[in-house]
């Protein structure tokens, strides 16, 4: 099966996406990434086969303030240039990131089946749930309903807008005003992060996270006994910036290592009891106590996966939804604003109760009754 896997530059979406392509060929199927070039080489490396994504770049006359425009708009001009490249690769099967329409256009438009991939929880809206972005638990008894039906009426406008904007970019490019909707979707995250809707759409499978780590070498853990926090750097747009500097002010009694992206730099005149560097996360959570992170999806699901509990300070995106579920579900405590001092006392708290780490452990185990995405794909082409 030869699959197309469509995916935008930001490592919170590239990187799910190379996790898929290597579950693809690990099941004798022959994927293709299309991404930033960024990542091109890295993922070369891997033995994938790997491009860049056209039409990535802003051209003259974009208007990257108006979401709509940046969403639909330039996605559908990326999937006219998009097109020629799928049918030079003999694609079978598109599967498209949820944030890069284009994938899906160029598959409609081409005759091919297609599926969404949601490297996070659904963030569809329902109508038995708060706006996603909220933050917010499903309201509970007649009040409680009532407020989710009063806040979900001030998202409808902007809902609106969103499917006219589709409706407007499908047209520039000669297609029917009617989206009839990928073939299938895959959402990749942990069934403890997702919620109960009584609207679960069709069609839609929990994958489980789809991980990928491009770092390469291990770091080097601070000497001493001391319990080891694992400060990882947000990298998201509109992330919290100072995580480290505030950890490094607040915390002591512990060690600390911060990883992040090569390329990225490195604070300078640590002191001894930290380090820090592009390092490979896996072998530092199976050490680590307690990460502190922004709650970006890719760093939350892999750090509950290896039991570990969270301190969270949550940027913009879509971080402020997890950082609440993690919260709710009993693995995370969230910190805003942040402040060294804030910092420090949510870190000694979670390393003083023991059910934090039980509820990361809960979480890792949710790992159930999942759909194979393998098998997702080949339902969607069958």
């Amino acid at each position: 099966m030869r699959v197309v896997v469509v995916a935008g530059p930001d490592p919170g979406h590239a990187f799910p996406a190379v996790a898929l392509c290597l579950r693809l060929r690990g099941a004798g199927d022959d994927p293709v990434l299309l991404t930033g070039t960024r990542w091109v080489d890295r993922v070369r490396a891997e033995g994938l086969q790997c491009h860049e994504l056209p039409g990535l770049l802003v051209e003259d006359g974009d208007d990257d303030s108006d979401a709509g425009a940046r969403l639909h708009a330039r996605a559908a001009r990326m999937s006219t240039a998009l097109l020629p490249l799928l049918r030079e690769l003999g694609a079978e099967l598109v599967v498209s990131d949820a944030l890069t329409a284009c994938g899906g256009l160029a598959a409609e438009r081409a005759g091919l089946p297609w599926v969404e991939l949601s490297p996070h929880p659904l963030y569809l809206p329902s109508r038995g749930l708060p706006p996603v972005g909220s933050g917010l638990e499903r309201g509970a008894g007649l009040g409680g309903r009532a407020r989710d039906a009063v806040l979900r009426t001030f998202t409808a406008r902007s809902l609106r807008q969103g499917a006219e904007h589709r409706r407007v970019a499908r047209a520039s490019v000669g297609m029917a005003a009617l989206d009839p909707g990928p073939t299938a979707r895959m959402v990749a995250t942990l069934p403890a992060l997702e919620v109960h809707r009584p609207d679960w759409p069709e069609r839609t499978h929990v994958v489980g996270p789809l991980l990928w780590d491009p770092a390469t070498v291990d770091l080097a853990l601070p000497t001493g006994t001391d319990p080891l926090v694992l400060v990882s750097a947000s990298t998201a747009v509109g992330g919290t910036l100072g995580v480290l500097d505030a950890a490094l002010a607040g915390l002591d009694g512990v060690r600390v290592v911060s990883t992040h992206l090569a390329g990225a730099g490195a604070p300078v005149d640590l002191p001894p009891w930290a380090v820090a560097g592009p390092g490979r996360q896996g072998p530092l959570l199976a050490q680590a106590r307690v990460t502190v992170c922004g709650g970006g999806h890719g760093i939350l699901a892999k750090t509950l996966l290896a039991g570990v509990p969270t301190v969270l300070v949550p940027g913009g995106g879509d971080q402020w939804e997890l950082s609440c579920r993690a919260e709710r579900q009993g693995s995370a405590l969230v910190v805003r604003p942040l402040s060294p001092g804030a910092l420090a006392a949510a870190v000694r708290r979670v390393l003083a109760e023991p059910s934090f780490a039980v509820a990361a452990r809960a979480a890792a185990g949710s790992l159930r009754d999942l759909a194979d995405p393998v098998q997702v794909c080949r339902g969607a082409l069958r």
